[in-house]
């Protein structure tokens, strides 16, 4: 593989030396940009960088990111401009208040954002571009949402909302109570759930109006059912609740899709273990699915184009447990034979890979891939941070950069875990 790699990988210093790459996308409805961790510089503006670049010369309608629905709607509306509210940028990045804030609140994503904003302004569009959450964590706020857009307008899904929001609140807005009542006790809402995304989906048809009303209802409603039994299986399957929260974000991200029409193409920024599709893993054996298999599954071929990413070596942020305070902690050069110390190997230079029908076969070996969490101890890595992977069937195209450095989190206030 080691000659593959120098055979076919090219250089890049800048986001026009990855042209081909982005020609390669072709006429795919669905990009998936990935990233080995959640906390590297580098991920952030070069995936910001190709996705401006899909947006302006291939018409790409929105991003949807593995981030809150709610929060990422405060960014939403700020770049459409339907929140007149006149919040900077970095007022509105406050609303990532939940652990790990650092994934969206950071200097990195600003500069996409006021891009997307002046882009929105510029540009004549009947649908401005867009900037979604796909993940299923925000049980309490999404249902806050409900309740109040309802109770403003009176709408007859209220009495589902109240009830739905009468189950849970027993649990005090704590999702570890909640997870051990119904995963152990079957003390659960899930009848509750249901019946208001039913209701909501009955009804949706009422809340259409300039502000996507319609849509954030849904897809908060959907966030309530799939939370429910995410927390609920989280205590007794890993492998469960890994596939309801990767069938989720396929959900949400089929109505972002419908909401915008037949036309629709979608940019994802997501974890390679997200992105990349599972069926080219371990996790096949296990019996994980994850979001960029679902999508080659319900897609043609030539309809997705999935890039993963990748370092030797460097810096990131990461916590060393969950609901710590971040810290910058240093990336060791990646384990001998894996697939970033064989790109390092082949020059130690930034540089981007496509895979097609003439070198796949070239890259079908399993080997094994870094795959870095938002908690990181780099002095266990070896027990359980490489993926093995078929790297050619995982993705289309891959982007190495050699050494990165730390993301720039914003600091906030209030912090949820």
């Amino acid at each position: 593989m080691y000659e593959s790699i120098k055979k076919h990988a090219k250089p890049f210093d800048t986001i026009t030396d990855l042209t081909p790459l982005i020609d390669a996308v072709g006429d795919a409805k669905y990009v998936l940009l990935g990233e080995s961790s959640h906390g590297t510089s580098e991920f952030y503006s070069v995936r910001a960088e190709i996705s401006k670049q899909l947006i302006k010369e291939k018409g790409f309608s929105f991003i949807a990111v593995e981030g809150d629905w709610p929060s990422c709607q405060s960014v939403n509306r700020y770049v459409k401009g339907i929140d007149q509210t006149g919040m900077d940028v970095k007022e509105v990045l406050q609303s990532f208040n939940r652990w790990p804030t650092w994934m969206w609140a950071n200097q990195e994503i600003i500069t996409l954002i006021e891009w997307l904003k002046e882009y929105n302004l510029e540009n004549s569009r009947t649908q401005k571009v867009g900037f979604y959450g796909l993940d299923v964590y925000s049980l309490w706020e999404s249902m806050d949402e409900i309740l109040r857009y309802l109770e403003k307008n009176n709408s007859p899904s209220l009495i589902q909302a109240k009830k739905a929001f009468s189950c849970y609140e027993p649990f005090n807005r704590n999702h570890e109570t909640y997870a051990v009542s119904a995963g152990f006790l079957s003390d659960d809402c899930m009848k509750e759930s249901l019946e208001l995304l039913e209701s909501i989906r009955k009804n949706k048809w009422q809340f259409d109006d300039q502000e996507e009303s319609s849509l954030n209802l849904e897809v908060n409603a959907l966030v309530t059912a799939h939370a429910e039994e995410y927390y609920r299986t989280m205590v007794t399957s890993d492998v469960r609740s890994w596939n309801v929260r990767d069938k989720h974000m396929v959900d949400a991200l089929d109505s972002v899709m419908k909401f915008y029409g037949e036309d629709a193409k979608v940019i994802i920024w997501e974890h390679n273990t997200h992105v990349g599709d599972a069926r080219a893993t371990d996790m096949k054996d296990e019996g994980m699915v994850n979001v960029g298999q679902l999508i080659r599954e319900q897609n043609q071929p030539e309809d997705v184009f999935i890039i993963g990413f990748g370092t030797f070596n460097g810096t990131v942020i990461s916590a060393t447990e969950w609901g710590l305070d971040f810290q910058v902690t240093e990336v060791p050069p990646a384990q001998y034979g894996s697939w970033e110390y064989l790109m390092h190997n082949s020059g130690a230079f930034n540089k981007y890979l496509i895979f097609n029908n003439k070198n796949q076969e070239e890259f079908s070996a399993t080997i094994g891939h870094r795959a870095i969490g938002v908690v990181y101890l780099p002095e266990y890595e070896h027990f359980g941070n490489y993926v093995p992977s078929n790297m050619g069937q995982r993705y289309d195209g891959f982007i190495f950069i050699d050494k990165t450095t730390a993301l720039r989190p914003l600091v906030l206030e209030h912090i949820l875990i």
